[in-house]
C-alpha cells in the first residue's frame, strides 16, 4: 500500500510535524495501541503515552517483538542533530528520543504512528521496554575512533 504524501514526507523522508499540529499530540486513550504508518508494526500501548507538553506525542516505553528486541531503534541524527528513533521493521522515521530523566522520552509524529483499539495482534503477552540504543552507541564508537563517521565524511575525494 502506497504512503499518503504527508506521511511519506515524515517517514521516508525523515521530516517532521509543526509543533502541536499533530492529531495525536492531545490524544490520550484509555487503551489500545500505536503501530506504525509505514508498516502497521505495533509500537506503543496507549498506556505508555506520557503528557510531556512537547509538542509531539509522548511515549516513555516501546514494545519488544517476539525475540524480545524492542520495536524501536534509534541512531544518530547526523542532519538535525540528537538521537533518531526508527521502526524496527520498515526503518520508517518516527521521530527522537530524549534521555531526560523518564528514562526515555519518545517525542514521535503523528504521522508516522496509527492508533488501533483494542491490544496488539501478538501471541504472547506484550513487553514494553525502551528503545534499543545499540546503533546509536556503535556509531559513536566509530565516529570517535577514528574522528569522523565513514557514512558521512568522505574521505580521500577531492583532496
Amino acid at each position: 500500500q502506497q504512503l499518503q504524501s504527508d506521511r511519506y514526507a515524515i517517514l521516508r523522508g525523515k521530516g517532521t510535524e509543526r509543533i502541536g499540529s499533530g492529531e495525536y499530540n492531545d490524544f490520550f486513550p484509555a487503551d489500545g495501541h500505536f503501530c506504525c504508518a509505514g508498516c502497521e508494526t505495533p509500537l506503543y500501548s496507549a498506556a505508555s503515552k506520557m503528557l510531556e507538553g512537547c509538542g509531539w506525542p509522548a511515549f516513555g516505553t516501546c514494545y519488544a517483538d517476539v525475540l524480545s528486541r524492542p520495536s524501536v531503534v534509534c541512531q544518530v541524527d547526523w542532519v538535525a542533530g540528537g538521537r533518531e528513533i526508527l521502526c524496527r521493521r520498515c526503518g520508517g522515521h518516527l521521530g527522537h528520543v530524549f534521555i531526560d530523566g523518564k528514562p526515555q522520552r519518545h517525542c514521535v509524529n503523528s504521522l508516522s504512528v496509527i492508533y488501533r483499539e483494542g491490544p496488539p495482534p501478538f501471541e504472547e503477552p506484550s513487553t514494553e521496554v525502551l528503545c534499543d540504543m545499540s546503533t546509536f552507541a556503535r556509531q559513536l564508537r566509530e565516529h570517535s575512533s577514528g574522528g569522523s563517521y565513514a557514512g558521512v565524511v568522505d574521505h580521500g575525494q577531492g583532496d
